[in-house]
């Protein structure tokens, strides 16, 4: 693969043309036993979060009290219904993600945000540590103007954060609208349930986001 191709986004016309159906996932969740299709609870709020292999991403987030069901997929991009190689090829333009439903009477927005920012280097563009290529973004899609502000508030409370701590780097993150959001194949799902063992590539920076939690009050 070349070097170049991993570390640019396609344009339209390169984009790989996908498919018209979905591929095959898995029903539900290896942790928890919860379906992983909507409809939700009653009450709570979906979020997606791109910050690299999303393998070790999810059990980040499933481990939190609050959140109700993780899953993790393609989002971001062009091609619709991609397959894991496909994105791999960095022809589809997605990043890998892991979307958290999640009950904000117990666990607000803004603190799955901090989390977010803290637990990968946003500073890296193109990659998170070893692992290259434009699916490793750093990415946060927002589902409504609320989720937005506080995405925004996030990114620049932990440049200031990290420009206090010495870090110079600019944060690369693409904060967008959430798109369709294409699930990715049964074996990824909570791979690392199933793997306890398996390869997690999570390595933040070691600086705190100080976003206070109440920006949200009850985001959904």
């Amino acid at each position: 693969m070349n070097a170049m191709r991993l570390q640019r986004l396609p344009e339209a016309a390169e984009a790989l043309p996908g498919r018209s159906q979905p591929i095959a996932t898995a029903a539900v969740h290896h942790v928890n036993g919860r379906s992983l299709r909507a409809p939700w609870p009653a009450g709570t709020a979906e979020a997606t979060f791109g910050l690299g292999c999303f393998w070790g991403a999810e059990r980040l987030f499933w481990r939190l009290p609050g959140v109700v069901v993780t899953m993790v997929g393609y989002a971001g991009g062009l091609t619709p219904n991609p397959t894991y190689e496909e994105v791999c090829s960095g022809l589809t333009g997605h990043a890998e993600v892991v979307r958290v439903v999640f009950d904000p009477a117990v666990i607000a927005y803004a603190q799955l945000v901090a989390l977010f920012f803290e637990s990968h280097d946003p500073t890296s563009g193109m990659r998170q540590g070893a692992d290259v290529g434009t699916q490793y973004r750093s990415a946060l899609y927002y589902g409504d103007a609320a989720q937005q502000a506080i995405a925004e508030a996030g990114r620049a409370t932990y440049a200031a954060a990290l420009a206090a701590a010495g870090r110079s780097a600019a944060i690369t993150t693409e904060i967008a609208p959430a798109g369709p959001f294409y699930y990715a194949e049964a074996y990824h799902q909570q791979y690392l349930s199933k793997h306890p063992d398996g390869y997690c590539g999570l390595g933040g920076t070691g600086v705190s986001c100080p976003l206070p939690v109440n920006l949200d009050g009850d985001s959904q």
